[in-house]
């Protein structure tokens, strides 16, 4: 069975996460998730074990305990759901407006050079004065 226990100090590592659910029963795996750009624990692992009856009992002793100073949570993990590479979903485009294509920045003056209003174009108003 695959147990999540989450809650866990940041400084716990994974031989000490399998000590503590081997008191239990025969553990086959302990691995705590890092982040993937610090490397850094994120609080949270899991630990599976070989015997059903040996991780119930694991859960049932170990939930909402103290463990390094936190209260850990410990349950039946849940199967990771599996998504297709498009099934991310939209997180707009920073400046870019959404969806909308990026065509690029720079200078759009090109040799024109000087300010807006010496090109030409823009609002004028009644005297005919560039308003930019």
């Amino acid at each position: 069975m695959n147990i999540y226990v989450g809650n866990l100090p940041y400084t716990l590592s994974e031989g000490e996460l399998e000590e503590a659910f081997g008191a239990f029963g025969q553990v086959t795996s302990a691995r705590i998730i890092n982040d993937k750009f610090t490397g850094r624990s994120k609080g949270f692992g899991f630990v599976e074990m070989a015997q059903d009856a040996e991780a119930k009992a694991a859960i049932e002793k170990l939930n909402n305990t103290e463990f390094g100073g936190r209260t850990i949570v410990a349950n039946e993990a849940r199967p990771r759901e599996e998504k297709a590479p498009g099934d991310r979903p939209f997180r707009g485009g920073g400046d870019r407006g959404g969806d909308r294509p990026f065509r690029g920045g720079g200078d759009r003056g090109g040799d024109r050079g000087g300010r807006r209003d010496d090109r030409g174009g823009g609002r004028r108003d009644d005297r005919g004065e560039s308003r930019w």
